[in-house]
């Protein structure tokens, strides 16, 4: 079944915030310190797989131009203007839903695991990475929820379509993509997301506010220029 894994990572993160409510009422020194934990580690997450690229150029190049195109399409407020939606649905005044369902669905849908897992269920069959990505989202769910609130449910629904569209598709990559095309996308893709992560690091430890949904069409583009490099044989 080629969406086993995205589902199963779909089930943990709604499993895991179920379970970290079950802890909201613990000391707010303690939330405090566990979100500086996360923020942490996700912030050497990003810079270990930042260092992966083997054309920094063309990292620079899909962060710019995915930025630009981002802040054009103003992506980071419709995102937030998803989760106040669901804010109102749920008839909440407060701000936690949006927080959470925007900060858990940045931290699940970036970076190299999503893609990569997504690609091997596809293509091989095998949910091995999807497994190991949903058993690291089911805790994480479960801390963002205990400090962020019910809103982190809501990301499992953008982690489910944006990993289930890529295992669809990947289903018939190999008849037209390329091996080496495909190896060496997945390395700048890890290094583009990596930068992306680091920087929702730097979010979740309060050192900055970096609008990281705005520079999502990175990845997109990091496709792209990793083809033309391809196609054309151009030096990077």
């Amino acid at each position: 079944m080629v969406l086993l894994g995205t589902l199963v990572n779909g089930v943990c993160i709604i499993g895991g915030t179920l379970a970290g409510r079950l802890l909201k009422n613990i000391p707010d020194r303690m939330k405090e310190s566990v979100m500086f934990a996360i923020g942490l580690a996700v912030t050497v997450l990003g810079l270990q797989m930042g260092f992966s690229s083997k054309s920094y150029l063309i990292v620079i190049l899909s962060l710019v131009i995915g930025a630009a195109a981002g802040e054009w399409l103003n992506l980071d407020e419709k995102l937030n203007m998803m989760g106040s939606w669901i804010d109102r649905k749920m008839k909440r005044n407060d701000s936690s839903i949006s927080q959470g369902f925007v900060t858990a669905t940045l931290i699940f849908v970036i970076g190299a695991m999503a893609v990569i897992g997504s690609l091997d269920s596809g293509i091989r069959n095998d949910h091995d990475v999807l497994y190991t990505k949903a058993i690291i989202d089911g805790f994480t769910s479960a801390i963002l929820a205990s400090t962020l609130g019910i809103g982190v449910i809501f990301s499992s629904i953008p982690v489910v379509i944006y990993q289930g569209s890529i295992a669809l598709f990947a289903t018939q990559i190999n008849n037209w993509v390329p091996s080496a095309l495909m190896d060496s996308f997945i390395e700048e893709m890890t290094a583009v997301g990596g930068i992306m992560i680091f920087a929702i690091g730097l979010n979740l430890l309060g050192l900055t506010k970096i609008r990281v949904a705005n520079l999502l069409p990175g990845l997109l583009v990091t496709a792209v220029l990793v083809s033309i490099v391809y196609y054309f044989a151009i030096p990077v």
